[in-house]
């Protein structure tokens, strides 16, 4: 049966290292500024717990026993290690550390805003990395930041879960985008696009992406008793622009995400005829790294990098 106490105090681990290195009960007694009978005590305490003597008498006073001697290094390491368990967490120091952060994300977010936060982190903590995962309908990210295998989401959503810390990004104006030369955009009147256009237009739209976000639109024109003409459906969301450059189709998606391929593709975005209310986009986190000095950084990074978007 073991001879191990229940409850196993530190103090007599801590004893038992000072008694192996200093070999002499009157000198550990004044170490720890206690009596000598309560240090003498202790030591007989220690060789009934271990079977074994510990401190036996030599030539030129007392030496550890070869099985006191084994007991060294592991007393130390149970002391080092318990220091380090209560000691104050040090302050992240990006310049000089190396952390890997793990975001996810879906595909619709805005490449410039992640080529933001990407440059941030590189001037800012270079020796860091950033893994940036992809956000699908099948991906349980409550749970992988809860596991720690995430340590941050960024999307949007009309609501939130709430037990989770939340900071808002930034609202995305919803804009409609099409080939700059398709027959639409050569004769679209000077008034704009009207209703009846927007939704009778062929429509390339998102499949499944995420959950809460897929309906963000036809949800809210099925409230205005109006659907929209989806011809195609793309789990892809990312393939959406490179379709509408090569085709008649129309994509409804955020204005910031619009101008990249506008600038990239020759395409035209247009201001919707419905009211639709912006994408607003948040980053999530789980409380076990709320309070941590290099996810507090990690967040004010994705935080200014979005307000500079947002200019």
């Amino acid at each position: 049966m073991s001879r191990l106490p229940e409850h196993l105090d530190i103090h007599l681990i801590r004893i038992l290292y000072l008694l192996l290195c200093e070999k002499n009960v009157s000198r550990v007694a004044l170490k720890l500024n206690q009596p000598q009978p309560s240090i003498s005590a202790s030591l007989r305490k220690l060789r009934e717990l271990t079977g074994d003597p510990l401190l036996v008498r030599g030539g030129r006073g007392m030496v550890p026993t070869q099985h006191g001697e084994s007991l060294l290094k592991p007393a130390k390491r149970i002391l080092d290690e318990t220091e380090s368990l209560f000691s104050p967490k040090t302050a992240f120091v990006p310049q000089e550390e190396a952390r890997t952060f793990h975001i996810a994300a879906p595909d619709y977010m805005n490449t410039q805003f992640f080529t933001e936060v990407i440059a941030r982190v590189r001037r800012e903590s270079p020796r860091s990395r950033l893994v940036i995962h992809a956000l699908g309908p099948d991906a349980d990210y409550v749970r992988l930041l809860s596991d720690g295998e995430l340590d941050l989401v960024v999307a949007n959503w009309d609501e939130p879960p709430h037990h989770l810390h939340i900071s808002k990004l930034f609202d995305d104006p919803i804009v409609c985008l099409m080939r700059a030369n398709s027959a639409y955009a050569r004769r679209t009147p000077k008034d704009g696009m009207t209703i009846e256009d927007y939704l009778t237009l062929p429509h390339a739209a998102p499949a499944l992406i995420l959950p809460g976000y897929h309906g963000n639109i036809d949800a809210f024109l099925e409230q205005q008793n109006m659907e929209r003409n989806i011809v195609v459906e793309s789990a892809h969301f990312r393939m959406l622009p490179y379709i509408v450059a090569q085709t008649d189709l129309v994509l409804t998606a955020g204005q910031q995400f619009a101008s990249f391929y506008e600038n990239t593709l020759g395409l035209k975005s247009y201001k919707v005829p419905v009211k639709f209310p912006p994408l607003r986009f948040y980053q999530l986190w789980h409380e076990r790294a709320h309070h941590a000095t290099e996810h507090k950084w990690l967040r004010a990074q994705i935080s200014t990098a979005a307000r500079l978007l947002a200019k």
